[in-house]
């Protein structure tokens, strides 16, 4: 498991390199982190799944992003590269840059016009309905008690 103060300093680092930062995107994250992966205890989905990452976000997802969302948003594109340190935006760094893991998690919250809550439980049905989807198997209450388990 990752230091929480040093994840929340990375965090801090990667929105504010986006132009992105604000107290509530950075709680989201973390609790996103907490949530996804006990705040990097695991980088790769447990069973064998295709979820990569301190954030778990799928292949499919990461691929998403970069094809309908930065494909023509090239300035973007070079913020989360010089952040990560890539060359090239690829779903597979995310197994071990927790830097391109961040970037790529803020965006995907990024494409939904609803704004952030910065209550954790409103936080905790933001997460379900934007990240994890109502399909998924994480429930809100999980994600509260992750929260408060890795990131107060």
């Amino acid at each position: 498991m990752i230091d929480q103060q040093q994840l929340r300093g990375l965090i801090k680092y990667c929105l504010d390199g986006l132009g992105m930062y604000s107290k509530a995107a950075e709680n989201l994250l973390m609790g996103t982190a907490a949530q996804e992966s006990r705040l990097g205890t695991y980088i790769r989905q447990l069973g064998n799944g295709p979820a990569l990452g301190i954030m778990q976000m799928e292949p499919a997802t990461f691929n998403d992003i970069k094809n309908n969302y930065l494909h023509h948003r090239s300035v973007l594109v070079s913020k989360i590269l010089g952040i990560s340190g890539c060359l090239r935006l690829m779903p597979e760094y995310m197994e071990w840059n927790m830097a391109l893991a961040i970037c790529m998690a803020r965006i995907h919250y990024l494409r939904f016009p609803e704004l952030i809550p910065v209550d954790l439980p409103g936080m905790a049905a933001y997460w379900k309905k934007y990240y994890n989807t109502p399909l998924g198997r994480g429930t809100e209450q999980e994600f509260i008690d992750n929260y408060n388990r890795y990131c107060v």
